[in-house]
């Protein structure tokens, strides 16, 4: 069946049943001959000097020409179209879509994300590409009212009280300084509303072996509020791993020693995290929509009631809150007890980190919006020549905490090059094999939201028709390329990275400087939550990518992830975007016919013209 939601091109209307319909009619049908197929369709009313027989001599001859030509030729290698695409890449283009969309703070669900939603499909639509949206009615949750106050002893004792203003500073010549009050004031989405106070504990990094070495040592933090640091889990588990332990709410915060830029300096002088940054983000313990786990949040739907979602354990059970570097060093001043192991202390200028609980003492206020907004999926369709019911899918999601140069805009950038190229293409005459699906998703920060509503509405196309899924995200905050990727793609994502120069070494392809990197595993492997790739892989199984230039970069999910730093220390010359463009490009093209090739096709191609209608898809 065709794709409701997806397009229907009025200039082609029922074209998925038409070439099913022909599919059909041909299955019991015998390949006619070469000599048996006509070369010519003669009519009697039309006059010509040219004989019917040489036409057919002519076409013939062209006929033979094309076929040797391909069979002389490696199927691998590259097509006219191909190296068109190469050429046509441009940085200046990728660091203006970047400049555009990084322009004002842009959470789900707010103005400011439609304005960038109407952005992208503004660009898709000037390519020539059919574009649209879908939306869907989601459970998004915004702060309404926060607040941590920290004694150094725990009342009633006397003493002076320290209110955190819970601020990211604005850093000297700012450029975003007129919109800077659009950033939503710092929170954890899907945190429990509500009051906490206790004694201060520290956890490390919240992991299960991090409590369970506070047990060993004797630290009872049933009742404290805990304070840990972010970095080798999501952020999501050190809160229910402290609500386990005991705890009455979850204080987390940028540790310097993590995301200080390591000795490079602070942003703007350096990449690392200001002294005030914040890393914001989603506690959901699941992907999509908390209300409608497993089906998609149309409008009018039926969904879980809030009683429902917090008895399902998707949302925390404690309030939390994210602090800064600073915050976090302030409180740490106030807890007493053990020393700290050695791997549980700071970086160089930190306090000395002592486990508690106490003598601090916290008092955590959050209150949370929870409301339904609208999210707005934008989708771009080129439809494939031969085989329209084939898809193959490259994603990108649109939302952003703040500012979201790196996460998620860089990926944008990317997709809309990439988008920008296919218009190019196809007005010199280019259509691809199978059809190519541009996908912008919504709501990703806070769940994988968007992604997920969509591919639970259209589960049982994708997995039927859906050949592989590319994703891009963070795609580009600084040197060194890394892919992760389903078993079937390995080989492909070699194959790309081979035709792709480095762009911080041009006498290197991506591959050679990819294999001479110092990661234990070449490729990894795609699992959990971490981007838009999980419902495709996880729920139908598609073979998917995931593609990224740099990696963990500190001033992750904070309002300093803007052009500024992006253009001073992601990508200065944005030439890692254009590579990162041109691998999805190659990948767009090889995927289709590789991922479904099967044995006696990679003979046929030997003998027929398959060699020329895989090197277009």
């Amino acid at each position: 069946m065709p794709i409701p939601l997806l397009f229907s091109p009025p200039s082609c209307p029922n074209s998925f049943q038409r070439v099913r319909e022909r599919e059909r009619e041909r299955e019991g049908e015998e390949m006619p001959r070469l000599a048996e197929i006509p070369l010519l369709t003669h009519s009697a009313a039309a006059a010509t000097t040219i004989t019917r027989s040489a036409i057919a001599r002519l076409l013939l001859t062209a006929f033979t020409i094309l076929l040797v030509f391909h069979l002389t030729i490696s199927p691998s290698s590259k097509s006219t179209y191909h190296s068109l695409f190469l050429s046509f890449s441009n940085n200046a283009t990728v660091a203006r879509h970047l400049l555009a969309l990084t322009r004002r703070p842009h959470v789900a669900g707010t103005p400011a994300n439609a304005a960038t939603a109407a952005y992208v499909l503004t660009v898709l639509s000037s390519s020539s590409l059919p574009a649209h949206s879908v939306l869907y009615d989601v459970f998004l949750t915004y702060p309404l009212g926060r607040s941590l106050i920290l004694s150094p002893f725990p009342p009633p004792s006397p003493g002076p009280t320290l209110a955190f203003d819970l601020v990211q500073e604005i850093y000297p010549g700012d450029p975003y300084a007129d919109v800077a009050k659009e950033v939503l004031p710092t929170f954890h989405a899907y945190a429990r509303s509500g009051a906490a106070a206790g004694p201060a504990a520290y956890a490390n990094y919240g992991r299960l072996e991090d409590f369970a070495a506070l047990r060993a040592a004797g630290v009872n933090v049933t009742g404290a509020v805990v304070l840990a640091r972010y970095g080798k889990i999501y952020r999501g588990d050190i809160i229910k791993n402290a609500k386990d332990a005991g705890a009455a709410a979850a204080v987390v915060f940028t540790d310097a020693k993590d995301y200080g830029g390591g000795g490079r300096g602070r942003f703007p002088e350096g990449p690392g995290m200001p002294a005030s940054g914040v890393q914001v983000g989603t506690t959901s313990q699941g992907v999509g929509d908390p209300t409608t786990p497993g089906w998609a949040s149309t409008r009018g739907c039926e969904r879980w009631s809030a009683a429902e979602v917090a008895a399902s354990g998707l949302v925390p059970g404690i309030p939390s809150l994210p602090v800064s570097a600073r915050d976090g060093e302030a409180i740490l001043k106030t807890i007493g007890g053990q020393v700290a192991a050695d791997d549980w202390q700071g970086g160089e200028g930190a306090p000395l980190y002592r486990l508690g609980p106490g003598p601090g003492f916290l008092n955590l206020t959050y209150i949370g919006d929870e409301t339904l907004p609208t999210i707005q999926n934008v989708f771009a369709v080129i439809q494939g020549e031969e085989e329209p019911d084939r898809y193959v899918l490259l994603g990108n999601h649109r939302d952003a905490w703040t500012f979201g140069a790196v996460d998620p805009s860089s990926g944008t950038a990317a997709l809309l090059e990439v988008a920008q190229r296919f218009g190019k293409l196809q007005k010199i005459g280019w259509r691809p094999r199978r059809t190519i699906i541009l996908c912008n998703w919504d709501a990703e920060e806070y769940g994988l939201i968007g992604s997920t509503e969509w591919v639970e509405e259209n589960r049982e196309m994708l997995a039927s028709r859906a050949v592989a899924y590319l994703n891009v995200d963070c795609a580009v905050s600084g040197p060194g390329f890394q892919a992760s990727a389903t078993p079937q793609l390995d080989e492909l994502l070699k194959q790309a990275s081979e035709k792709v120069r480095d762009p911080d070494n041009s006498s290197q392809t991506l591959y050679e400087s990819w294999i001479a990197s110092n990661y234990s595993s070449l490729i990894g492997r795609l699992g959990g939550r971490g981007s838009d790739f999980a419902a495709f892989v996880q729920h139908v199984g598609v073979p998917s990518v995931d593609m990224i230039f740099g990696g963990g970069y500190p001033v992750y999910h904070s309002m300093y992830d803007d052009f500024v730093w992006m253009e001073k220390f992601g990508d200065p010359m944005f030439h890692r975007h254009v590579a990162e463009s041109k691998c999805l490009w190659i990948l767009l093209l090889t995927v289709p016919y590789e991922v479904l090739a099967h044995a006696k096709f990679k003979v046929m191609r030997r003998f027929i013209l398959i060699p020329y209608l895989f090197n277009l898809i």
